[in-house]
């Protein structure tokens, strides 16, 4: 359906990299080596990406202003809601800047157009407040504000919706992950250091063996799915962890809780235990580790 369909098309468009690359690479080069203020942005202290948060207020503001514009309410409303939106745009856009540049291709080819939309709407908002500081009204550009606000906020939803960049890509595992105790295999077949992906009845697993010691989690990283067990394990005794293998999230192997971002949400983890030889494992019945 129109203009959906369209919107699935840029997610297709290989020229849209061009601009991408260079916008998340200097996106790198500006949180990589600050990790505090990279897991700030993710949302990783919220236990929730922050990205979405901040837009309810920023946009909020912004399309209030024109409502009130749009029914001829008092300017200085107005003014101070456009004044509030534009305070609030720079934290905004550096949490979706940090999570977008921690997504897939196809969903970075779409928050491209995203990005582009909202900086316009912002333009003419701002654009607005110059020509009230001068005795003009502003209403036409906080409206034309409004009407491409519309369009980067769908652009949004898409890319939070329809491509899941935010979601937990774990939440389900507890529907689906076995609570009766199931074989993962034997033991002495498992690498001593080394995560292998097993299946807990019908959900993969990673499964680590540290000697005698046997850590089961989700293999799915909740950020986007990337397999675990493909990751580098960092780390020993209580600080040990597992690195995602596609956008660099850590997480404990002691309870699946988030230690860096993207992502913002626990890894499941499994109860396993060692019986004649063979490794069994289980879900765990708690609602889930906290982030740290």
């Amino acid at each position: 359906m129109w203009p959906f369909d369209e919107i699935d098309r840029l997610e297709r468009r290989a020229e849209l990299d061009r601009p991408a690359a260079p916008a998340r690479a200097a996106v790198h080069r500006l949180l990589d080596d600050r990790k505090p203020l990279k897991d700030a942005l993710h949302g990783v202290w919220l236990g929730h990406p922050l990205h979405p948060v901040l837009v309810q207020v920023t946009l909020g503001s912004l399309l209030s202003a024109s409502l009130v514009d749009l029914v001829g309410g008092r300017r200085s409303v107005s003014s101070g809601l456009i004044a509030t939106g534009l305070l609030l745009t720079p934290p905004t856009v550096a949490a979706g800047a940090a999570d977008w540049s921690d997504s897939n291709p196809d969903q970075q080819r779409v928050g491209v157009v995203h990005a582009a939309a909202n900086g316009l709407a912002v333009t003419c908002y701002a654009a607005a407040l110059v020509q009230r500081a001068r005795g003009r009204s502003g209403r036409v550009l906080s409206l034309l504000g409004a009407a491409i606000s519309t369009v980067g906020a769908t652009l949004g939803g898409h890319l939070a919706y329809h491509q899941s960049l935010g979601p937990n890509h774990t939440d389900r595992v507890r529907d689906h992950a076995p609570q009766e105790w199931r074989p993962l295999g034997r033991l002495a077949d498992l690498p001593d250091g080394a995560p292998v992906r097993r299946d807990a009845g019908e959900v993969p697993v990673f499964v680590l063996r540290r000697g005698t010691e046997v850590t089961v989690l989700a293999n799915s990283c909740p950020h986007l799915s990337a397999p675990l067990s493909d990751g580098e394990v960092t780390g020993s005794d209580g600080d040990a962890r597992i690195v995602c293998p596609w956008h660099g999230s850590e997480f404990s192997l002691t309870d699946g809780c988030v230690v860096h971002g993207p992502a913002t949400a626990a890894v499941p983890v499994f109860a396993a235990r060692v019986v004649d030889g063979g490794v069994q494992a289980r879900i765990v019945e708690s609602a889930g580790a906290p982030t740290l």
